[in-house]
């Protein structure tokens, strides 16, 4: 990807300045990696997997900050520069919680407030929720189609010998590992006879033989594998490690469908929860109550209008607050696509 010539001269005129910022769980925490990404002028935010001792309480003050969803929320917060293990500078930014639950994380943002990078590491569970959101209500792991379709030869797969040979250095490994805690445990009295001595040290011997066998074909196996492709074309795998791989195209365009459903209906729900005393995944049931319930269409051609009518649902209040969205959608003027009918909605008889 290209940078524009206006990243390109801020780039230039701010040694703090990057191109992106890269959110990630803490999973990946590595002070070399946060280094890397520096110098490709990529900022990190992630969580800190190693924050220390609690920071005062008076070090944290209240913040509003708006979430990914839309909703503002009142948090805790306080930052301090933060030093690494291999000297890198980072900004450490904590959340303290209800319960006294300090949340670390860490950046090399220095140019985003601190409200926003809040935001944005925790609207990761957004995405999670949407995954598991979309699995149950839009089957977003639904098996569209049953055919397959052969890899494109460019596509890069890990060397089946590589993988092997990697499969027998960790066995080996472990059988070293084992070995070498019995050669260190075996037991020895503390006024030992000839006999008990002499049989201690044959074992000792035999096991040392053992380990020292075992690391000279560890060492063999490691000088393979490093003259081996880790990686390689899929086109080069041998005829009986060829695969191929379910269609993807028409699974690509319907997935494409369901996420715009889901923005859709995430809007609807975001408008939802301004007219309900609990928003959050109650805005979402009422919407997808809304869709099941049944709706009366009317076309009058004469004043080019198309009057959605839709039942009333079982709690009053749930009326009131669809009303308030109906207004707001009525005040969009949207017209039905393919036609010049402006799209009229209604709840009942009103």
């Amino acid at each position: 990807m290209a940078k524009t010539p206006e990243q390109q001269q801020r780039l230039a005129e701010d040694v703090r300045a990057h191109w992106f910022t890269m959110v990630f769980d803490r999973e990946g925490y590595s002070p070399e990696l946060f280094e890397q990404m520096r110098k490709k002028r990529i900022a990190i935010l992630s969580y800190h997997k190693f924050p220390g001792d609690d920071w005062r309480r008076e070090e944290f003050t209240s913040h509003s900050v708006t979430l990914a969803g839309g909703e503002t929320v009142t948090m805790q917060l306080a930052e301090r520069g933060s030093q690494l293990s291999n000297r890198l500078w980072l900004r450490e930014i904590r959340k303290l919680t209800g319960s006294g639950h300090q949340t670390s994380i860490l950046t090399t943002n220095f140019q985003a407030p601190m409200t926003l990078l809040a935001a944005s590491l925790f609207a990761r569970w957004c995405q999670e929720n949407f995954f598991r959101y979309m699995r149950e209500h839009y089957s977003l792991d639904r098996l569209i189609e049953y055919g397959t379709e052969l890899i494109p030869d460019a596509i890069s797969v890990v060397n089946p010998a590589w993988r092997k040979l990697d499969s027998q250095i960790r066995s080996k490994g472990g059988l070293r590992h084992r070995w070498t805690a019995q050669w260190g445990a075996l037991p020895l009295s503390a006024d030992p006879a000839e006999s008990e001595l002499q049989g201690f040290q044959q074992r000792k011997g035999h096991l040392q033989e053992e380990i020292q066998a075992l690391d000279v074909e560890i060492d063999n196996l490691k000088q393979l594998r490093q003259t081996t492709e880790h990686h390689i074309p899929v086109k080069s795998l041998p005829e009986q490690d060829q695969f191929t791989r379910l269609r993807t195209e028409r699974k690509h365009f319907i997935d494409t469908l369901k996420m715009i459903a889901y923005r859709a209906e995430s809007s609807l729900a975001s408008l939802l929860r301004e007219y309900m005393a609990r928003g959050g995944d109650d805005a979402r049931a009422l919407r997808r109550q809304v869709f099941q319930t049944e709706a009366d269409l009317t076309p009058d051609l004469a004043a080019n209008t198309l009057t959605v009518r839709l039942h009333h649902l079982t709690h009053a209040a749930h009326d009131q607050a669809i009303e308030q969205l109906l207004a707001d959608l009525n005040a969009t003027q949207t017209v039905f696509p393919g036609t010049q009918l402006t799209l009229v909605f209604k709840l009942g008889s009103s």
